[in-house]
């Protein structure tokens, strides 16, 4: 992924309004993000937990959503969980249900659509193994690529923000 400017990151959310763009806070680590390690941005924002955000690159420029994070309850330690975006194996509390408001009036009348994925969004680093997963089986072994992987991935995230940009 090419790096992003503060600028273009804010600009670029579909389902807030631009005060609520301007408010959010970018990661602490900004300044040092891998960006050549990365097919898209994700973030839990520092001064919200409760609200996430992902920035995809497109070929017309970075499309941004806003998600809502459910309040942390009890989480099993024996039971897994499987990112519904990379395929990635967690312990239960590895993975979070994330809603985001549809773009546009439906959004505005309440209407969401969630996914289950990584809780800390590192979905690219996951799929290149810069990152392993508290569960020890958390990466399966694939005939695939790490290509394949990535291109697997940004297919179902993909997928996903378009039905929140098409409201």
């Amino acid at each position: 992924m090419e790096p992003l400017t503060d600028r273009q990151i804010r600009s670029s959310f579909v389902n807030c309004t631009k005060g609520e763009a301007s408010r959010l806070r970018l990661p602490l680590d900004f300044a040092a993000l891998p960006w050549e390690d990365l097919d898209f941005l994700g973030w839990v924002d520092p001064g919200a937990p409760l609200r996430a955000h992902l920035v995809l690159p497109r070929e017309d420029g970075p499309l941004g959503i806003s998600l809502r994070v459910p309040a942390t309850g009890r989480t099993s330690a024996v039971k897994s969980s499987l990112c519904q975006i990379c395929l990635t194996g967690h312990a239960s509390s590895g993975v979070t249900l994330l809603a985001a408001p549809l773009a546009g009036s439906r959004g505005r009348e309440g209407n969401t659509v969630g996914t289950y994925i990584c809780a800390d969004l590192a979905c690219s680093l996951y799929i290149r193994g810069k990152r392993q997963p508290r569960l020890r089986a958390g990466r399966q072994e694939e005939s695939l690529t790490v290509d394949e992987r990535i291109e697997r991935t940004m297919t179902h995230l993909n997928a996903f923000v378009d039905k929140v940009a098409a409201g």
